[in-house]
């Protein structure tokens, strides 16, 4: 079942990167119920295990693509957002303190913690694309506009999945053209 959960992981981070035209140096947060991932309520069964086989399938793929992963802590933690430190490198971005566990800021978010180099915790941050992992509620932390992705693979073991990617937003009215690329037309 492990091995199954990461490869399914694996899937679905490469077909959203591929569908979002995810490039190098953008972010990906994803938020993850291991309790969802095993067939039980939201919060109630948190599964380092599981969490550790989703996070390495994702992990390979954006490691791979040169992707940022911020991993959505749960609500315990207000959502707060683990990331690498590189990624918010240069940027006006406020750290806030603090180290997620299992039953406090999930098995996801504290695999990624004690993953990354340099792991950091921020409130907030404007991801370019996102996978939810079990309905955790991801919208906050993506840029405007959020465009639903529809995936081929929608599932991680027993958890419903969801993504988005961004795009800018259109503004002129009707008699503005758009340029089809930045709407996430032909790439």
């Amino acid at each position: 079942m492990i091995d199954q959960i990461r490869e399914q992981a694996e899937q679905v981070t490469r077909e959203l990167c591929e569908k979002a035209g995810l490039k190098k140096g953008q972010i990906l947060v994803v938020g993850c119920s291991s309790s969802e991932v095993c067939g039980d309520k939201i919060g109630s069964n948190s599964n380092l295990e599981v969490a550790e086989s989703v996070f390495a399938g994702i992990y390979a793929v954006t490691g791979e693509l040169g992707i940022y992963l911020a991993a959505q802590c749960c609500e315990h933690l207000n959502r707060a957002i683990i990331i690498e430190e590189e990624a918010i490198a240069n940027k006006d971005i406020e750290i806030v303190n603090v180290v997620p566990q299992p039953k406090a800021g999930g098995s996801f978010a504290t695999t990624a913690y004690h993953t990354f180099s340099h792991p950091v915790a921020l409130e907030e941050i404007r991801a370019d694309a996102g996978i939810d992992i079990g309905d955790t509620f991801i919208g906050m932390h993506l840029k405007r506009v959020a465009v639903p992705v529809r995936l081929q693979n929608h599932e991680i073991g027993q958890a419903h999945i969801t993504a988005a990617r961004v795009r800018p937003k259109f503004i002129g009215g009707s008699r503005a053209i758009y340029d089809e690329v930045l709407s996430g037309g032909s790439r």
